[in-house]
């Protein structure tokens, strides 16, 4: 089994992350406040919450974010802005040049809302003030793909560019299809990841179906009344282990494998018994060649909903056995919210580091155990332990389901 836990997919391996939450624009200011158990959920103030269920979201200082090469861009969305910062610090990270000559390495995120917030904006200001409001090239930001393309265009891609649109799960899965590249020896290196913004459709929906809590979201905790909105970027650099080795990079973690499941039961509520997401989770371990008693932590999709948390506890139940009674399951949604079509990459690249750095992540805001969700959840700060092997997990509207297995580095 150790054999395995080395060789992974292949051999592919992290060996760069950038990341941009509300906890922080950056990777480590993300990773220093979500151990040290704060919560970036608080007034939103990116437009008027006036007439919605909640007033709160995780939001993005989008000021502080960091530059990327060749300067400004015209016309960005927030989305894309998001996706060049966090693009420019995984880049770095790795010790891969920011500026070089075309590149060819697939390119593999997963989008969302993209520019509708600018794109609404504009809507807005042109029905109150007629046809010759300025703005109408924000509308360009509006396809999912804008961020992929913002990417190639600052940073040299010429390679496969893909947009994956899953919901919650969609970044998830763009990093799985991104190793399965490497894997097949047809690119050394990837990036793959997410990101999405807030904008009014998006937290409109999610007021409508009465899923948010008006407080800061609570996962596992008897008290949760709901998700809390967030928005984010993340960006892994995946690349060939040897590949890896030689240019003398160590990397955070080796991507062992990942399952993707579609149970099509309904369009928002899970199976409650947690035998569709028990799938998700055996296939990704199948993939990965692991065993239940090599996994020791599991980043949960942990939303804070009733029905969702519940559901995902008993999947993993079914799928770890007596084995989840050692193995912590804490949810970041409580510090950083649900950042959408962006939470699977935000999630991905924090496991990553929990492998790395041999922490657990708390789950912020729990406090009153729940008997429907009888997991460890990682109160208070983070947790320092041995992590051999980590799940990441999404399990998305629609029954878009996925789970990533990271193990650690030798």
């Amino acid at each position: 089994m150790i054999a395995l836990i080395i060789d992974g997919m292949g051999g592919v391996v992290v060996s760069g992350i950038g990341l941009v939450t509300g906890l922080a624009p950056d990777r480590e200011g993300t990773w220093r406040r979500l151990v040290a158990g704060e919560s970036a959920i608080g007034p939103l103030t990116l437009f008027d919450t006036t007439g919605f269920r909640t007033s709160i979201a995780a939001q993005v200082d989008v000021a502080a974010l960091g530059g990327w090469p060749g300067g400004e861009l015209p016309h960005l969305g927030r989305t894309s802005r998001m996706a060049l910062a966090a693009t420019a610090e995984a880049l770095a990270d790795a010790r891969l040049p920011l500026v070089a000559g075309p590149r060819t390495w697939p390119l593999v995120l997963g989008g969302g809302a993209s520019g509708m917030f600018e794109a609404e904006t504009f809507v807005g200001a042109r029905l109150r003030s007629g046809p010759r409001v300025a703005g109408a090239r924000h509308i360009l930001e509006v396809p999912h793909d804008s961020p992929s393309d913002r990417i190639a265009q600052a940073f040299g891609f010429v390679g496969p560019r893909v947009t994956v649109i899953t919901a919650c799960s969609s970044g998830t899965i763009a990093i799985g299809l991104a190793a399965d590249m490497i894997a097949a020896g047809e690119a050394t290196v990837a990036l793959a990841g997410g990101a999405d913004s807030l904008s009014r459709l998006t937290y409109a929906g999610f007021n409508s179906l009465r899923v948010v809590d008006l407080e800061p979201c609570r996962p596992f905790d008897l008290r949760r009344r709901g998700m809390s909105c967030g928005e984010g970027a993340a960006i892994l650099v995946l690349e060939d282990a040897e590949h890896a080795r030689r240019r003398g990079v160590t990397p955070y973690a080796t991507l062992l494998g990942y399952g993707v499941t579609d149970d099509a039961l309904h369009m928002t509520r899970p199976d409650p018994t947690g035998a569709a997401w028990e799938r998700t989770i055996r296939a990704a371990m199948e993939d990965a060649g692991i065993a239940v008693t090599d996994v020791d932590y599991v980043n949960a999709h942990g939303t804070a909903t009733e029905q969702n948390d519940a559901a995902e506890c008993a999947a993993f139940r079914r799928a770890l056995g007596a084995r989840l009674d050692d193995v912590p399951v804490s949810s970041v949604k409580g510090a950083a919210g649900h950042c959408l079509c962006a939470a699977g990459a935000v999630e991905a690249a924090i496991t990553a580091l929990a492998v790395a750095r041999q922490t657990a992540p708390p789950t912020a805001g729990f406090a009153v155990p729940d008997p429907a969700c009888p997991v460890d959840p990682v109160p208070g700060a983070g947790r320092a332990m041995p992590i051999r092997v980590a799940l990441s997990s999404s399990f998305a509207f629609g029954g878009n389901a996925a789970v990533l297995a990271f193990g650690r580095q030798a």
